[in-house]
């Protein structure tokens, strides 16, 4: 059984922090968003964001993930990654809810 919560691997620790490193912005993390759309019915939306009521914060080493808690219900489990290689650039989740994804595999279904 997966571990609860977002779990964060080193280099989406690494990316994190860099995103966010001026002081000005201490207090954002990366908010990770499940919305409706895509070839298989949801999809995922990142973006630099701070703390909402009722929002869940996974935190390593000072870099913070923030999830509302809709997308939470989807994203329980999930690990977040980070790769810079030639083929893909970005973060990666690893999501033990999705069931099928499309073919293109940016949306997926639970």
């Amino acid at each position: 059984m997966p571990a609860a919560g977002i779990q964060l691997s080193d280099a989406a620790v690494g990316k994190i922090r860099s995103l966010v490193s001026d002081a000005a912005q201490s207090e954002r993390g990366l908010r990770v968003k499940v919305v409706g759309g895509g070839c298989s019915g949801l999809s995922y939306k990142m973006d630099l964001d701070q703390k909402r009521d009722g929002d869940r914060v996974f935190e390593r080493e000072g870099a913070r993930v923030i999830v509302d808690r809709k997308s939470y219900l989807y994203l329980n489990g999930t690990e977040l990654d980070y790769s810079d290689d030639l083929m893909h650039a970005g973060f990666n989740l690893r999501n033990p809810n999705v069931k099928r994804t499309c073919g293109c595999g940016s949306s997926f279904s639970v």
